[in-house]
């Protein structure tokens, strides 16, 4: 008996997890998919079936470009510092120092706040009368309005963003690190080569498919970025800070336009796949060969 429910025993390892994907993931998308064919502008109760008009005025709306300019922006901005800042710091604590542990563990903290509550600390920062303005008139230069001057508020936001994911790409590399054969780096030690030439020849090598996966992760996480926004800028001043998740809850939940928002959710969705095929393209494609 034992036997015979053998070959199916991959399957029901795989059963809890693809329950959780289909009622989390699937059922979701396809009523998703559904709403973007739906007008819920004059009744929400009462949705009428207008095809691919919510798509043809998305692309037709100033708004949602904007939107997605500021949401490259905020990719290209945060992702390239993510991907490499983290790795930088994560060779330097895998070298053999005093306190070791505790540069992790100050490193790692902004992993483990509240978001909404590391917001919250930035925007008095952030403040017209706030720590950073009061360093500012120190050096007899004007205020700066990190979160009211559309220069600013949208990288003022980022910064937010990177501060809170350092850390925790840090770990990741650290447990990648760990992988690297020793051996490799005596034979480096023997040759001559120095810190720089050693990691780019090896290191770098070796954990290539982990910053394949921190450079999806967090351009999925920068595509996706919302509490920040949220609790800082509203999506302001003057749209400048807005990105597409913002714009999507703004449109569902306050104007209660839930078809339009499902046309953009369902772009986006899009957007991050093609993202995520490219990562993979770029930095995994031999492993991947047939």
């Amino acid at each position: 008996m034992f036997k015979y429910y053998g070959k199916y025993a991959s399957y029901l390892f795989i059963l809890p997890a693809a329950v959780v994907l289909v009622i989390f993931f699937f059922i979701p998308f396809f009523q998703t998919f559904l709403l973007s064919f739906l007008d819920y502008s004059n009744n929400i109760y009462q949705a009428k079936f207008i095809g691919l008009e919510n798509y043809i005025n998305l692309f037709h709306n100033p708004v949602f470009y904007k939107v997605m300019w500021n949401t490259f922006v905020y990719l290209f901005v945060a992702v390239p510092i993510l991907a490499i800042f983290p790795l930088f710091l994560a060779i330097l604590i895998n070298q053999k120092i005093r306190g070791v542990t505790l540069y992790k563990i100050l490193i790692y903290l902004p992993v483990i706040v509240s978001i909404v509550v590391a917001a919250i600390a930035f925007k008095w920062l952030y403040a017209d009368q706030g720590i950073l303005n009061y360093l500012v008139s120190r050096l007899n230069l004007e205020p700066v309005g990190w979160l009211t001057d559309p220069s600013f508020a949208l990288y003022s936001v980022i910064i937010v963003t990177i501060w809170k994911g350092i850390g925790y790409y840090m770990i990741i590399y650290l447990a990648a690190l760990m992988s690297v054969p020793k051996e490799l780096y005596e034979a480096c030690d023997i040759d001559g080569a120095n810190f720089l030439t050693k990691h780019l020849t090896v290191t770098i090598p070796h954990i290539m498919p982990t910053i394949a996966l921190v450079t999806t992760i967090s351009a999925i996480s920068a595509m996706k970025v919302f509490a920040e926004i949220y609790v800082m800028t509203k999506g302001g001043p003057l749209n400048s800070s807005k990105t597409i998740v913002y714009y999507i809850y703004e449109r569902a939940f306050e104007n209660l336009d839930l078809g339009y928002a499902s046309a953009m959710a369902v772009v986006l969705l899009i957007i991050v796949m093609v993202f995520s095929l490219i990562n993979i393209l770029c930095f995994e494609r031999n492993k991947y060969q047939i």
